[in-house]
């Protein structure tokens, strides 16, 4: 609802008409099948736009669509790893650590010790 007397008002083309009654602003955007947008109600005077409002909220809704699209989530992956790894078991989870950092990913690489391999825990931190 627009409560101000007067309106500053853009046309369905985007051209501006001016400081024109809100009446008059009301009567223009009927007569062309459109609606009548408060942009700016804060400005003095407000500033209101003649548009389709259900095309309006229709683009409004997919450029918001767009933005999380193409924001991207900092993922941390994990590779779990035992300390008697066999060298091509190596190379390929070598890869991926190079693949997700590449992507932008977080990698957290975990070394399993079972057993008896907790007393030669050096052996892991060489690999």
């Amino acid at each position: 609802m627009i409560t101000s007397a007067q309106v500053r008002l853009v046309d369905e083309n985007g051209e501006q008409v001016g400081i024109v009654p809100t009446a008059d602003a009301l009567r223009r955007a009927q007569d062309v099948g459109l609606d009548l947008l408060e942009v700016s109600p804060n400005a003095d005077p407000p500033v209101c736009k003649i548009l389709d409002y259900g095309r309006f909220r229709y683009e409004a809704q997919k450029k918001k669509n767009e933005a999380r699209k193409k924001q991207k989530t900092i993922d941390v992956k994990e590779i779990k790893m035992r300390p008697n790894i066999d060298t091509h078991d190596y190379e390929v989870k070598m890869r991926s650590i190079h693949r997700f950092i590449g992507e932008g990913d977080k990698v957290k690489v975990t070394m399993r010790f079972r057993g008896r391999e907790m007393v030669h825990q050096e052996i892991g931190k060489q690999v």
